[in-house]
């Protein structure tokens, strides 16, 4: 103990602490809600503690929603105070049990938490049930009935609601009514999946059968409520009460032999019974009733005796009032007219101080029967009076109940009326936003169709224009690609041809004469090489823009390669892959090829000084692929970038969607890669 007060000491003390820190981190803001919820727990733990005096407890529980009471306004502050009036019941302070269950019922309606609200109501009608204030107990259960119908879920809490329905419904003797909220419940309980109630439902439903006197049926119920109690802590108490109640629907069809095979059974869980001496008094007078009414007198009374000890000793003021009645009923039987009155007055007495009416009544009926006959006659009179005052009592607690459950149907007919309502008016206002939605859309349907119109009419235009200028273009690229052609064949076959019959005849000059004008006709002679040279790059040039189309394509690649390492006197190697339908190429990268092939055979000849060129043509996984090999003497890789044959040549590969990479190492030649999509 005087740890706790020590752990609470320091708790309050770090709450005090931050209190005074009013900071707005919202991590310190749950870490006091954590704090005071954990403080919260040590206060119930302690409430709980039985080695603690009443007061003591109390007092823990009053700590708890001290600091219970300084949390927000919100869910887990309602989870708090239903737990904290839940040990208030416990230590049977009611009336605070009542005042949390108040509190938690206004904070959820304020933040509208209809779980809430349904579990404060089901807990004020446990509150008023206790105090036997029906009618109130009624009121709440129907509250929460409600919320649940409405809200469709929590449905074991929902059939726990029913169930107390039920029961108080066969208090009045509403025993239809009863029947049906029971059946509800067990629905409910086994949507829930939780079979910890249906032992209970049963045992109602068995007991309803007994008063319908559907007595085999009773037996059935009171049997099926001991097949679901199997394996549950209530296996024991549930198998006793069904066995009981067995009895008595066989004592009610007067089948005697039956009835007491039931109470000897229940009496023959010794050891159970006497830790539970209330169960135990209560088999042995009925028991001893079943005898009594059978005619076996064999341990009458002394059964009735037995059983009436164990109840005075314990003060079982329920159990005195039918033991005594019993007792009075038996001594009235045998002619022992004053004994009889004796134990009939003793039932009178105690059963007015508990308000137990049945047992009451049959005390009145009891005493007008073996009393003389004027005293007799007064216990007649408020026998009926009594018994009046039930029926009329029971027929308002009927009619009440009956209000409470039309005046919840005309709530909920009212709602409908006015959902009824809001949604004719939701619909109209939908219709007119319908309506003026339709004519804005015919509107501006209009109004793009004239748009559209005009778009139309000005893209035809368009059209048009765009059409002439294309014809126009392709008129000029026609006659341009004409006359480089005609320039190409021109300087090919007239300058080119002439120029080499030229360095022909001075080849044969040169041989007839002396050698005073060779080295000067030697000089002329490689001029006019170079001139042939430069003719023919010309030539190839012109013409690379125009493929002829009398010629194979890779034939003309190849013609390239051969006739530009011929100038160059450079060994090559060329090789083309037959997978690729150059035929089906489109013309454009054809002609890119041809011109980075071109662009990249000029740069070897210009820079690379090689011996070799090996160049190949790939087809792998729908592209092409281009190497040039060269053994030249390569390049630094901070100049890759800044030749313009090299940016030309990543143009062209960019135009065409593809990859190029240029691998190069100082003395160890260059690899041009190009990769372009079909």
């Amino acid at each position: 103990m005087d740890n706790f007060f020590k752990k609470y000491f320091i708790l309050v003390l770090v709450i005090t602490i931050f209190g005074c820190n009013k900071s707005n981190d919202p991590n310190k803001l749950i870490e006091d809600k954590d704090l005071k919820s954990n403080i919260i727990l040590e206060h119930i733990k302690s409430a709980r503690n039985t080695d603690l005096t009443l007061e003591e407890r109390k007092e823990s529980i009053n700590k708890a929603y001290s600091i219970c009471s300084t949390f927000k306004d919100d869910i887990h502050k309602r989870d708090q105070i239903h737990q904290i009036s839940i040990e208030y019941y416990s230590l049977m302070d009611y009336l605070s049990y009542k005042k949390m269950n108040r509190k938690a019922l206004k904070l959820s309606t304020s933040i509208n938490d209809s779980l809430g609200i349904a579990i404060s109501y089901g807990n004020l009608g446990i509150y008023y049930n206790r105090i036997l204030k029906i009618d109130s107990a009624y009121y709440n259960f129907d509250q929460a009935d409600q919320i649940y119908s409405r809200i469709q879920r929590y449905d074991y809490n929902h059939g726990k609601i029913l169930t107390d329905l039920a029961l108080i419904l066969r208090k009045t003797k509403d025993y239809s009514q009863s029947e049906s909220m029971t059946i509800k419940a067990i629905e409910k309980f086994e949507l829930a999946g939780n079979e910890k109630f249906l032992p209970m439902c049963y045992t109602n439903l068995g007991t309803l059968a007994k008063f319908f006197e559907q007595y085999d049926e009773a037996i059935d119920y009171y049997e099926k409520a001991i097949e679901y109690a199997k394996g549950t802590n209530k296996e024991i108490v549930q198998t006793l009460i069904s066995l009981n109640n067995i009895g008595t629907v066989y004592k009610s069809q007067k089948k005697y032999d039956k009835a007491k095979e039931s109470y000897y059974k229940a009496l023959s869980y010794n050891e159970y019974l006497k830790k539970h001496p209330k169960r135990h008094s209560l088999y042995l007078d009925n028991l001893a009733y079943v005898n009594f009414l059978s005619n076996d007198t064999s341990q009458i009374p002394d059964l009735f005796y037995k059983a009436l000890k164990i109840r005075d000793s314990i003060n079982d003021q329920y159990g005195i009032t039918v033991n005594t009645q019993h007792l009075a009923e038996y001594y009235k039987s045998k002619g022992k007219d004053s004994i009889a009155k004796l134990f009939a007055l003793r039932c009178r007495d105690v059963s007015l101080e508990l308000q137990n009416n049945e047992e009451l009544l049959k005390a009145y009926q009891i005493l007008s029967e073996v009393s003389d006959s004027k005293e007799g006659l007064q216990y007649a009179n408020t026998y009926i009076k009594l018994n009046d005052s039930l029926i009329k009592q029971e027929r308002l607690f009927r009619d009440k109940f009956a209000r409470i459950r039309f005046e919840t149907d005309e709530i909920v007919e009212a709602n409908q009326q006015i959902s009824k309502e809001n949604e004719i008016l939701i619909i109209a206002i939908l219709g007119l936003t319908a309506l003026f939605l339709l004519g804005y859309i015919i509107f501006r349907q209009q109004q793009s169709n004239k748009e559209l119109l005009f778009a139309q009419t000005q893209q035809e235009s368009n059209e048009e224009i765009y059409r002439l200028f294309i014809n126009q273009q392709i008129k000029l690229e026609e006659g341009r690609q004409l006359e480089q052609q005609r320039m190409s064949e021109e300087l090919h076959d007239g300058v080119l041809g002439r120029l080499f019959g030229v360095r022909l005849s001075l080849d044969g000059i040169n041989q007839r004469a002396n050698d005073e004008f060779t080295d000067s006709r030697n000089k002329y002679i490689e001029e006019l090489k170079a001139i042939e040279k430069e003719i023919r790059l010309i030539s190839h040039d012109l013409g690379a823009e125009t493929l002829p189309s009398d010629v194979a394509y890779i034939d003309a690649v190849e013609n390239l390669i051969k006739d530009l390492c011929e100038v160059h006197k450079l060994q090559y190697e060329f090789n083309n892959d037959e997978d690729i339908d150059w035929e089906e190429i489109d013309d454009q990268k054809k002609v890119n090829f041809f011109r980075i092939l071109q662009e990249s055979m000029q740069n070897i000849f210009k820079h690379a000084h090689a011996d070799s060129i090996k160049i190949n043509f790939d087809y792998v996984e729908d592209k092409i692929n281009l190497t040039i090999l060269d053994d030249g003497i390569g390049f630094k890789e901070n100049k890759v970038k800044k030749g313009i044959g090299l940016k030309n040549i990543t143009s062209r590969v960019s135009q065409m969607s593809g990859v190029v990479k240029f691998l190069s190492e100082v003395n160890s030649g260059t690899t041009v890669s190009v990769s372009v999509p079909i």
